[in-house]
Parts: structure tokens; C-alpha cells; sequence
């Protein structure tokens, strides 16, 4: 995508705090992969997978590591972390359109609620009473602040995002579009011919620095509060049952569903479309491989994975065929090895 933005070499290099190898002078306009960049754009390589493609690389300028800096054909920018180091450069060249401060026409903010003088509420958004917004938050367009709902400083609240009543959110919060923050948890008893509901009477507390994706569900408490810690990072179409408490820097990836009053350890990460049943624990730097099951608690620090890899379609009904046969198979080994142990 075009923008105006550029940067010298040297510019980079003193905002990023990177040691430059090169020329500072070099004008520098976007980002680009190794393999796609073009003169004027900065690239990376943080996985030596690609080092292949160092050599032919186009890019004016690359972010490595001390060892490849003599292997870059360009002007090489020396980091301890380049994938990092490339997040960072990220947001010099960012173009999410300027808010304009100040409250839409067609707004409808309740009299009481509380707005500092530098938020920005878009389009037919609907704030309701008692809300309080920080300075310098960004509400977009068609979003809802339910009643007695907080949001932080420094936030941005894209287009059609819901905050239901008593919802808290810390400062420095990115919430993408059409997440909904405080529905009711799914809470039913059963009197042996309907489901009763279960009025949700908690409300779910966001923390810091957390970003929430497009499309994410994060249900309310039943009694005790929904708990997302600072600096939580939740990819899109996510949903987070009622009463869970996800650690602080945790980071849970697109589709995955975590039942009610799960405790996710801090510095986590759950796999695209992972699940985890309700009432467990999982301990702190965790990680659970993409469309596992977690179906018990996890004690340890660890790497985790359920189910079985891909494989032709002929060799997987094959072989589920003789997993259906383990305990059969496993009862006549037992036997088996009763006899040899009489002989």
C-alpha cells in the first residue's frame, strides 16, 4: 500500500537503536520480504531458513543478526533481534488513517457519560450512560459503549465493536472490528425438561495493552469477572468463555475456544484453533500446538499437542481403522504378556 512516508538509513538506525553497516543516507520507504522487496524498502531475516535468500534480495537495506551482517549484499542494520527490531520499524510506516477529535453529528453519547476533550467518536456510535473514556481514545463507527462501561486512555476501538454494560478496559487497547466484549457467558441449568438461564452477574476486566481481533467473543462472568492481563494478544474469531482469567502476555491465536473458568497461565500461546475444556488450569509458558484439545490440566512449562498430522486420505481411513482396534489390541498383548511371564 502507497504512502508518504520515508526515512534515511541513519534515521532508522538512531530510532530503532540498530547498529547501521552501510550508508546512512540511503532513503528508505516501506517494508518488504527478502524475496519481494524492492529498491527502497527495508527487509529482515530472523529465521536462517531463509538465508538463501539474502544473497538476491533487492532490498536497499537489511535488519540481521551480527553473524549475517558480512552476508548482506546491502547495507545491513545489526540487531539482537530482527523480527522484533522489524515490529518496531513496522510502526514507522503504519497508515491507519488520523482520527479526527471530537464527537460525530450523528453520535449518541448519554449526558452523563464521561469523555475526555481529545476522544474521538465516530459515526452512529451509542454511548451510554455513566461510560467514562480516557484521552486520546478512538471509538469508530456503529460502536456501543453499554452503560457504566470504562475505556482507558490511548485506545482505538475500530468500527462496530461492542462494550456491553460494566465492561473495563485498560489503556493502550486495540479492539478490531465486531468484537464483542461482555455478552453473557453460556450459563444454563437443566429441571429435567428445559434449561434455566443463568443470569451472567460478573463483568470482564481487560488490562493493558491487550489487543483484541475482529470477529472475538470474551464472555462475562457468571459471579467473578472475565480477566484478560495486560498484554494479552487475541487473533481474530477467538472466543473466551465466562469467567476465564487468561495471564499477563499470553497470546491465543484465530478460532480457538476456551471454555468457561479455565486459568491460562502467563506467556502462553494457544494454537490457531486449539480448545481447552472448561475448569482447568494451564501453568505459566505453555504452549499448545495448533488444533489441539487441552482436556486436563497442564502442571509444567511445556510444548503440548493432541491429534494426529495429516496424511493421504487412503492412509488416515487405514489407520483409524486400527485405532479403533488399540484396545482390543491392547488387552491381548496384556494377555500375552501374562503367559510369557508363566513360562
Amino acid at each position: 500500500m502507497a504512502h508518504n512516508k520515508s526515512y534515511t538509513l541513519g534515521e532508522i538506525a538512531e530510532l530503532l537503536n540498530l547498529k547501521l553497516v552501510g550508508d546512512d543516507q540511503c532513503e528508505i520507504q516501506g517494508l518488504g520480504t527478502l524475496l519481494h522487496a524492492s529498491p527502497g524498502q527495508l527487509s529482515f531475516l530472523s529465521n536462517p531458513t531463509y538465508i538463501n535468500q539474502l544473497s538476491s534480495t533487492r532490498a536497499s537495506a537489511v535488519i540481521v543478526e551480527d553473524r549475517f551482517a558480512d552476508a548482506c549484499p546491502q547495507s545491513a542494520l545489526v540487531s539482537a533481534n530482527p523480527y522484533v527490531s522489524f515490529a518496531q520499524a513496522s510502526a514507522l510506516f503504519a497508515d491507519t488513517p488520523e482520527p479526527v477529535t471530537g464527537i460525530h453529528a450523528s453520535a449518541c453519547v448519554h449526558a452523563s457519560a464521561r469523555l475526555d476533550d481529545s476522544v474521538s467518536v465516530g459515526p452512529h456510535a451509542v454511548i451510554e450512560a455513566d461510560v467514562l473514556v480516557g484521552a486520546n481514545s478512538v471509538i469508530g463507527a456503529n460502536s456501543y459503549l453499554g452503560r457504566g462501561a470504562t475505556l482507558g486512555a490511548n485506545c482505538q476501538l475500530y468500527n462496530n465493536v461492542t462494550l456491553y454494560h460494566g465492561v473495563i478496559v485498560g489503556n493502550d487497547a486495540i479492539i478490531h472490528t465486531a468484537a464483542v466484549i461482555g455478552a453473557d457467558g453460556f450459563g444454563f441449568a437443566f429441571d429435567g425438561k428445559k434449561s434455566v438461564k443463568i443470569h451472567q452477574l460478573g463483568t470482564v476486566i481487560v488490562g493493558d495493552d491487550v489487543e483484541i481481533g475482529a470477529g472475538t467473543t470474551i464472555d462475562r462472568g457468571a459471579i467473578d469477572d472475565t480477566i484478560i492481563e495486560q498484554g494479552v494478544k487475541i487473533d481474530n474469531q477467538v472466543q473466551i468463555g465466562h469467567n476465564c482469567h487468561i495471564g499477563e502476555h499470553s497470546v491465543i491465536c484465530g478460532c480457538t475456544a476456551i471454555a468457561g473458568s479455565v486459568k491460562l497461565g502467563k506467556y502462553c500461546v494457544m494454537g490457531g484453533a486449539s480448545g481447552a475444556v472448561g475448569h482447568i488450569t494451564i501453568a505459566d509458558k505453555v504452549q499448545v500446538s495448533a488444533m489441539s484439545l487441552v482436556s486436563q490440566s497442564i502442571k509444567e512449562a511445556g510444548i503440548y499437542s493432541s491429534g494426529t498430522g495429516h496424511m493421504k486420505t487412503k492412509d488416515w481411513k487405514r489407520n483409524i481403522v486400527r485405532f479403533a482396534q488399540l484396545d482390543s489390541i491392547a488387552k491381548r498383548l496384556k494377555e500375552l504378556e501374562k503367559t510369557s511371564d508363566k513360562n
